[in-house]
């Protein structure tokens, strides 16, 4: 359809026939998101539409010159879908074709939501603070909020509250492991800390300098949680597939993908867990997406803190690029990853698309986290907006 859209549109000298079109044209963009491998003219109807976006949105006489802004910096199809539905209501409402009963349903339904959401917050916050990690790990990232809103990224649906739940608990300790890794421990400390982790067991505590037994006992007491919380819903047998991916806490994102169906419904079977325990495509693109977006907009920081070698500076040794060289490389290597992940989507797979859904949704959430900055590490403007957006201001009634 989007291909047919093209044609259309285009003239023989390839320019638009209808050039101040532009809900056609905009519409035309964001459909172009979804190409594939070998569709050449999407690729070329981006670049097209992408010029003209961006001359419209400078333009006074533009009537969608904010709407148009804004897909040119998160199309839709890389955007949390929560907070692109939060961000269309406002716009609506303004639309001469609105609905009134259909707006006032949408704005009950996201306020009803957000409730939860803010329940659930409110819980883990509570957890949160009663390990008082930011005393005594003050090294690591105090970010409990931000891994909220990062997983109702992945899932904000009410039956997902569970999911939501582990998830966060499970991605805010990676957060303090990752730190660990990177910037605090000592090579025969991390060591030590990996084989403790591949045992699962409290014996391994003795052998843990003391601020790896904070953390470690920390992750203990969370997946003996998440086994008692399971375990009512007849799921015990999914709590080794999340025990065994928080080993890969530190090669890729495949443990974030695990984990995520934990407390999803009874549609996640063990042939799911071993789908997504074996890096099928479909991850390994989002696993691209996620891993060099964050080191496009981290690595200057983690340079400056003593960081790991991140990614780019690896690239650069290896194959004798300059910097500039590498970050278009990387930046082709997430055009091709989303192109990967539309592939996917688009046909039948061993798993329920709604669990194909949690894997884009991860790759949406980072897309949105790294867009212009580490929103993560560095927590601005951006992110704070996105946060109030989602879990603290009610859409107006």
């Amino acid at each position: 359809m989007a291909i047919y859209i093209f044609n259309k549109f285009k003239d023989d000298k390839g320019y638009f026939k209808q050039s101040n079109d532009v809900r056609g044209i905009l519409g035309l963009y964001e459909a172009a998101h979804l190409a594939v491998h070998g569709e050449d003219i999407l690729d070329e109807a981006l670049a097209l539409t992408t010029i003209h976006l961006k001359s419209m949105a400078t333009s006074p006489d533009c009537p969608l010159a904010a709407k148009v802004s804004h897909a040119l910096k998160q199309p839709i199809r890389r955007g949390v879908p929560r907070l692109e539905s939060r961000r269309y209501i406002s716009i609506y409402q303004d639309e001469p074709s609105c609905n009134k009963t259909l707006l006032r349903l949408a704005k009950l339904n996201f306020n009803l939501v957000q409730e939860l959401h803010k329940e659930e917050l409110a819980e883990i916050t509570r957890w949160w603070k009663g390990l008082d990690f930011a005393r005594r790990l003050p090294f690591a990232r105090d970010r409990v909020v931000e891994c909220f809103f990062w997983i109702v990224g992945v899932y904000f649906e009410p039956q997902y509250s569970l999911a939501r739940k582990i998830l966060t608990k499970v991605i805010a300790m990676t957060s303090i492991i990752d730190d660990i890794y990177d910037v605090y421990g000592t090579l025969e400390e991390l060591k030590l800390f990996t084989g403790a982790i591949d045992r699962w067991d409290t014996k391994s505590l003795d052998q843990l300098p003391d601020y790896m037994k904070i953390c470690y006992e920390a992750l203990l007491n969370v997946y003996s949680e998440i086994e008692e919380k399971v375990a009512k819903e007849g799921w015990s047998c999914r709590v080794h597939y999340g025990k065994a991916a928080v080993a890969l806490v530190t090669t890729g994102y495949c443990m974030i993908a695990t984990v995520s169906f934990i407390g999803m419904a009874d549609m996640v079977t063990e042939q799911a867990f071993d789908w997504v325990f074996n890096r099928p495509k479909l991850v390994r693109a989002s696993e691209t997406i996620c891993r060099l977006m964050d080191d496009l907009k981290s690595h200057k920081f983690e340079q400056e803190r003593g960081h790991a070698a991140s990614g780019i500076e690896c690239y650069i040794r290896q194959y004798g690029l300059s910097e500039q060289e590498v970050y278009e490389e990387f930046h082709m290597q997430v055009v091709n990853a989303w192109k990967d992940i539309n592939e996917e989507c688009l046909k039948p797979t061993a798993v329920p698309m709604p669990l194909l859904e949690r894997i884009l949704n991860l790759s949406r959430v980072m897309d949105v986290i790294y867009k212009e900055e580490d929103g993560y590490t560095h927590v601005g403007k951006v992110m704070k907006n996105n946060v109030a957006s989602l879990l603290i201001d009610s859409v107006p009634t």
